[in-house]
C-alpha cells in the first residue's frame, strides 16, 4: 500500500539578490535533482524525436497545417483536464512512487506506437489518440516532479533549477529533431518511437535507484475531492498566483504559433527538409542555453517583471522575422534570444510560483499553473493553425508578434505581485477546546472570533483583516464575513464557514503559513484583548460524546 507523504520542510529564503544562489549550473551538484534532471533529459529528447516523427507522417497529407498543430494539441489537452487531480494525488501519496507508476505506463504506450508504425498500421486518428494517452502521462507527471524540486535543492536554486528545467525541454528540442531526422532517413520512422518508449524506461531506471527518505509524522491523508476544491480554492484566493497565472496565458497564447508551426514554416517558408527543421529547433536550444548563463546576471540587475517584459519583446521580433525573411541566417540568429527569450519567461514565473506555494498545496497549485500553461498550448496551437490555413502564415505570424508586443508592455499595467517571505508552514493556533467529540466529516463548522477594538484603531484593525480574510479563504474557508457588533460598541466578529471539521483542523495543524501567522498577529494586535474563538456545529447532526 503506498504510504502518504507531506513535502519536506521549507528551507530558509535565500538572501536578498540570491535568488540564483550558487550560479545557474549549481542545482547539478545536488546528485538526485542532477540524476533526475538528466533523465527528464532523456525523455524529453525521446518526446521532442517523437513529436517530430509524427509531424512528419501528416505533414504530407490534405490540411496538413491543422494536423501538425493537432499533434501539438493532442499532447497538452491532457494536462488541461487531468492536471489537478494529478497535483491532489502527488500533495496525496509518495511522489516517488507515483512517478514510476506513471512512466511504467507511458513506455507501455510507447512501445504500442512503436510496434503500429512498424507494422505499418497507423493512420491520423490512432496516431492522436496514442499521442493523447502519451498526454495523459505528462499529465501526471507534471506537478508530481515539479513539486519534488523544493525537497532536492535549497531555496536559493530554484530559479536555477526552474532555468535548468527549461534547459532541458530546449536541448531535447535541439537534439531531438536532429536525432529523429538522421533516424527517420536511415533506419525508419518506428525508431524514433521505440527511442522514446526506451526513454521511460531509463526514467523508471533513475527513480528505483534513488531512495526517498521517509517522512515522519505523516498527517492523515486528504479525502480526493476534498483536496480537489481545496487546490482550486487556494489559487482563487491568492492574488500572487492569479496574476502570474495571467502573465502565462499573455505570454504562451501567442508564443505557441512559433512552436505549433515551425514545421510548416521550415517546408513551406524556408523549403527545409527534416533535417533543416532540425536546425532551427537547434537555434532555439542553443538560445536556450546561453539564456540561462545569462539569466541571473540580468536578474541581479532589473526586476522579474522587466525581464519578462524584454524576454517577451525579443520573441515578438523573432516571430516576425520568421516570416518576413527567407533567409536561413538571418531566421537562426533571430531564433537564438527566442531561445533565451521562453527560459527567461518561464523560469521567472516558475521560480516565482514554486517560492510561494506552501508545501500543503505547491503539488496542486503548480497543477494549475500546468493546466493554465499546457491549456494556452492546446488552444493556442489549434487557433493559430486554423489561422494558417485560411490567412496564410506571414498574416498568421505577424498577428502572434503583435500580441506578443502588447503582452509584454502589459507588464506595466499587470505586473507580477510580490510574494512576501514566511511561506514556511506555521502552527500557531491553539488548539480547540471543546466539550464534544465531532466526527470529523461534520460540517459546515462556523468558527467565530470576537475582537474587541478600541475606537482609534478601527481603521487600522478592518485594514488588517484584508490579508487575514485571504489567509483564511486560501486554507479552507468557503465563506467569510466581518461584522460589526450593533448592542456592543467597538466589537467586531470575524465568522467564516469551513466544510468540515477535519477541514477546519488542518488549518490548526500546518495549512497556515509564517506570513499568515504576522497578519493574524497584526489583527490581534489592535484587540485589547485575545480575541474568544468559537467553534459552531449543524444542531441536526448530533456530535459523538466526549470519551
Amino acid at each position: 500500500m503506498t504510504t502518504p507523504t507531506v513535502p519536506a520542510a521549507d528551507p530558509p529564503p535565500p538572501a536578498p539578490g540570491t535568488l540564483d544562489g550558487g550560479g545557474p549550473w549549481a542545482p547539478l551538484a545536488q546528485p538526485v535533482f542532477r540524476a533526475l534532471w538528466l533523465a527528464t533529459l532523456f525523455s524529453n529528447v525521446g518526446t521532442w524525436m517523437q513529436t517530430v516523427g509524427a509531424q512528419l507522417l501528416l505533414v504530407d497529407r490534405p490540411n496538413a497545417s491543422t494536423l501538425v498543430a493537432l499533434v501539438q494539441t493532442a499532447s497538452t489537452l491532457p494536462v488541461v483536464l487531468l492536471a489537478l487531480p494529478a497535483g491532489v494525488l502527488a500533495d496525496s501519496f509518495d511522489r516517488r512512487r507515483m512517478l514510476l507508476a506513471v512512466q511504467a505506463y507511458m513506455a507501455l504506450v510507447g512501445i504500442a506506437l512503436t510496434v503500429l508504425i512498424a507494422l505499418d498500421r497507423m493512420g491520423p486518428s490512432t496516431l492522436l489518440l496514442l499521442t493523447f494517452a502519451l498526454g495523459v502521462g505528462t499529465a501526471l507527471t507534471a506537478p508530481t516532479y515539479q513539486s519534488l524540486i523544493p525537497e532536492l535543492v535549497p531555496r536559493g536554486m530554484l530559479a536555477s533549477a526552474s532555468a535548468l528545467g527549461a534547459v532541458s525541454m530546449n536541448l531535447a528540442r535541439a537534439v531531438g529533431p536532429a536525432v529523429a531526422g538522421l533516424l527517420i532517413t536511415h533506419i525508419g520512422t518506428a525508431a524514433v518511437f521505440g527511442l522514446n518508449a526506451l526513454s521511460f524506461t531509463v526514467f523508471v531506471g533513475v527513480l528505483l535507484a534513488w531512495r526517498r527518505p521517509p517522512v515522519e509524522d505523516v498527517p492523515q491523508r486528504e479525502r480526493f475531492v476534498p483536496a480537489l476544491r481545496a487546490g482550486g480554492r487556494y489559487v482563487r484566493h491568492s492574488p500572487v498566483t492569479r496574476r502570474l497565472l495571467l502573465r502565462v496565458v499573455l505570454f504562451i497564447l501567442p508564443a505557441v504559433a512559433l512552436w505549433a508551426l515551425l514545421p510548416v514554416v521550415a517546408a513551406q517558408q524556408l523549403g527545409l527538409g527534416s533535417s533543416g527543421y532540425g536546425v532551427l529547433l537547434a537555434a532555439l536550444g542553443i538560445g536556450a542555453v546561453l539564456g540561462v548563463v545569462v539569466l541571473p546576471r540580468i536578474r541581479a540587475r532589473i526586476s522579474p517583471n522587466a525581464v519578462i517584459g524584454l524576454s517577451t519583446a525579443l520573441f515578438a521580433v523573432a516571430t516576425a522575422v520568421l516570416v518576413l525573411v527567407d533567409s536561413l541566417p538571418v531566421v537562426l540568429l533571430a531564433l537564438l534570444p527566442a531561445g533565451g527569450a521562453w527560459v527567461g519567461v518561464l523560469s521567472t514565473m516558475n521560480a516565482t510560483l514554486q517560492l510561494f506555494l506552501p508545501g500543503w498545496v505547491r503539488a496542486r497549485g503548480l497543477a494549475v499553473y500546468q493546466i493554465t500553461f499546457f491549456g494556452s498550448q492546446a488552444a493556442g496551437s489549434f487557433a493559430w493553425g486554423l489561422a494558417a490555413d485560411r490567412f496564410g502564415l506571414v498574416r498568421t505570424f505577424l498577428a502572434a508578434a503583435a500580441l506578443l508586443a502588447l503582452g509584454g508592455a502589459s507588464v506595466l499595467w499587470w505586473p507580477l505581485r510580490r510574494a512576501g517571505g514566511g511561506r514556511a508552514p506555521a502552527i500557531y493556533w491553539q488548539e480547540p477546546q471543546l466539550v464534544i467529540d465531532p466526527d470529523p466529516d461534520v460540517g459546515p463548522v462556523l468558527v467565530t472570533s470576537t475582537y474587541d477594538v478600541p475606537e482609534e484603531a478601527e481603521e487600522a484593525f478592518l485594514e488588517a483583516m484584508v490579508p487575514v480574510r485571504r489567509a483564511r479563504q486560501r486554507t479552507g474557508a468557503y465563506r467569510w464575513q466581518l461584522y460589526r457588533d450593533g448592542e456592543v460598541p467597538h466589537r467586531f466578529v470575524e465568522a467564516y464557514l469551513v466544510g468540515s471539521w477535519e477541514e477546519h483542523l488542518r488549518q490548526h495543524q500546518g495549512r497556515m503559513t509564517e506570513s499568515d501567522a504576522a497578519a493574524d498577529q497584526r489583527a490581534r494586535s489592535l484587540a485589547v484583548r485575545e480575541p474568544e474563538a468559537h467553534h459552531l456545529f449543524p444542531a441536526l447532526r448530533r456530535p459523538r460524546a466526549p470519551h
